[in-house]
C-alpha cells in the first residue's frame, strides 16, 4: 500500500469514527418501567435481557445510549422514542 493510500485509508476512517452518533433516551416521571421494556423489545428488537437492562439504565442513572449510527437514523431513532412518549435525544459519540 502507498503513503497516498494509507493516507486515504486513515482519512476514511476518521470520518467513519466522526459520524457516530447515539439515541439517549432518558428518564421521565411519566412512562412505566414495563412500557419502556416494551418500546425498546418493539422498536430496536432488543431481547427481554437487554430491554430491561437498558431501562434499568433510564431508572437509576437518569439516561441509557439505545442506539448508535449516522446522524440520519440517530434522528429517526428519537423521533420514534418521541412518538412513543419516551424522552430521547441525539449526540455525537464518545467513541
Amino acid at each position: 500500500m502507498s503513503t497516498q493510500e494509507e493516507r486515504e485509508l486513515e482519512a476514511a476512517v476518521a470520518t467513519l469514527v466522526d459520524d457516530v452518533w447515539v439515541t439517549i433516551v432518558w428518564n421521565d416521571p411519566v412512562n412505566l418501567m414495563t412500557y419502556v421494556t416494551h418500546v425498546f423489545r418493539t422498536y430496536f428488537g432488543f431481547t427481554q435481557e437487554v430491554a430491561e437492562a437498558r431501562m434499568w439504565e433510564v431508572h437509576h442513572d437518569g439516561k441509557s445510549v439505545v442506539s448508535s449510527g449516522t446522524r440520519e437514523k440517530m434522528e429517526a431513532d428519537v423521533q420514534a422514542m418521541h412518538s412513543y412518549g419516551l424522552h430521547a435525544t441525539m449526540q455525537r459519540s464518545d467513541a
